[in-house]
Order: structure tokens, then sequence, then C-alpha cells
């Protein structure tokens, strides 16, 4: 659905990206791995149109498509939630949905047709919030996440992008959020998974793509690759020969520092 080809961008005297290629399509979830300063957030912010590449090219259903900007992006049925979620926490989930795209008829907010279809769209997606009206202060760190995916989705975008949907989360709230990535899956999107912690991707993705120093340094079914290859390509330990065993414990501190 969406392909973007030797994608390259210079900040100053940093490359942060050489050349990197993505291929996401409809109904798979892709994650996007590699250590810090690999450039996963540089490429995402390329296809989100947050930043405009050097070089490359971004194609769109196998035809060339210029992103300027976000406005482009989200034209394109791109959306993104990052990691910071930017949601306002003083409001409550219904006014965080809609925030910027409330709907109006002679200058009043619908507020009930707001909620209306707030509540349809959180069943459609299972997540259960009991009350609407809270603010999202007094809501638990799954169900912020989840408030901020269906925002995205209101836009009845094709690809969703997400910024370690699961850093800061426990067990019970990251697998809320694991079991939401499934069901957009279901729901024929293309997902991006931006993540540090091998043990989500694993549970949730269909392909691994990792970057390393601006490249691309690897592509795995996630289904048949094991944990070790994905980190010797993250590390870079295939190219230089390293033991799978060190591979292997780089990974298991790898995962060790995402979960703390």
């Amino acid at each position: 659905m969406i392909s973007a080809t030797g994608i390259t961008k210079r900040y100053g005297a940093v490359q942060a990206l050489s050349g990197a290629s993505l291929d996401l399509r409809p109904g798979e979830v892709v994650a996007l791995v590699g250590d810090n300063g690999a450039g996963k957030s540089t490429l995402v912010k390329v296809v989100s149109g947050v930043i405009t590449p050097d070089g490359g090219t971004i194609s769109v259903d196998g035809s060339p498509a210029r992103i300027a900007g976000p406005h482009d992006a989200r034209a394109l049925g791109i959306a993104t939630v990052y990691q910071d979620l930017a949601l306002c926490e003083n409001l409550d989930v219904v006014a965080n949905l809609f925030l910027g795209t409330e709907p109006n008829r002679f200058g009043l907010l619908r507020g009930i047709a707001m909620e209306r279809r707030a509540r349809e769209l959180l069943t459609r997606l299972e997540v259960r919030i009991r009350d609407l009206t809270v603010p999202v202060a007094q809501l638990s760190g799954g169900q912020r996440q989840s408030v901020a995916i269906a925002r995205a989705l209101l836009g009845e975008p094709r690809l969703v992008i997400l910024d370690e949907p699961t850093a800061a989360l426990g067990v019970e709230q990251t697998a809320q959020v694991l079991d939401l990535i499934a069901r957009l899956r279901e729901r024929g999107l293309a997902v991006l998974v931006i993540s540090h912690n091998l043990a989500d991707v694993r549970a949730v993705s269909d392909r691994v793509v990792v970057l390393r120093l601006g490249r691309n340094a690897g592509e795995f079914r996630t289904a048949e690759a094991t944990q070790e290859e994905i980190v010797a390509a993250i590390t870079g330990a295939a190219d230089t020969g390293v033991a799978d065993a060190g591979a292997a414990d780089t990974g298991a501190a790898i995962t060790g520092a995402a979960d703390d």
C-alpha cells in the first residue's frame, strides 16, 4: 500500500538515513526495530510528513506521492500515534477523541452525537472504558493508549503508525494494547509499530524490519525468525561474525532494558 524507497536525510554532518526502505501492506503489522540512533524516528517522520527527506521516493498504491506535511499524510490515510500520546488530561474521553475535529451545528458542539460515535468506535475496538465523561488523567496507561489509537481511527486511516505503544505499561495494560493492534490488523489496516521490546514485537508483528545506522540491516518473517537473528541484525553481529551466544546475551539485555 505504501512504499518508501532509498530515503536519505542529513542533519548537518549527521547522516540520519542512508537509503532506507520500507514497504507496508494492508492487514499486516510491521515492526520497525533498531538501536538508538538507527534512524527509526526519522524514517517514521518522513512517512508521516513531519520532515521532508533529502532523497528517495514514496509511493502509495504504486503511484508516486508527495508528503510535504502532516496534512498530506492524513489525506493519504496515514495516522500516527506518538509516544507522548498528545492527550489533554484535563478533558474527558469524548473531548480527546474529537479534539480539533469537533462536529458542530450552527456553531454549537454536537455533544450527544460525539458521545454516541465515541461509544460505537470504542465498542468496535473492544476498548473497555466504563465512564467516558471522566478526565483522561484518571485512566490507566493502557486505556490512554487505546484512546489515542481510537482518535487516530476517526479519520478512517489506511495506515496507523504507533511509536513505542507499550512503553512504561504494565503486563496487563501491554496485553490490552497488543490485542488492540491485532484488531487493527483484522480490520485490514496496515500497522507500523516502532518498539525496543522484542517480546512485544514477536507477539504482535507479521514482519520485522531492522534499521542500523540509517540503513536496512535485515527483514524477517516474525514466525520464522529467532530472537537471536533479529538481535544480531540490530547490533551488527551478523556482519562482524559475533557468536550467536553473544547476540543472545545482548538481546536479553535489550529486552530487559525495554521492560525496565
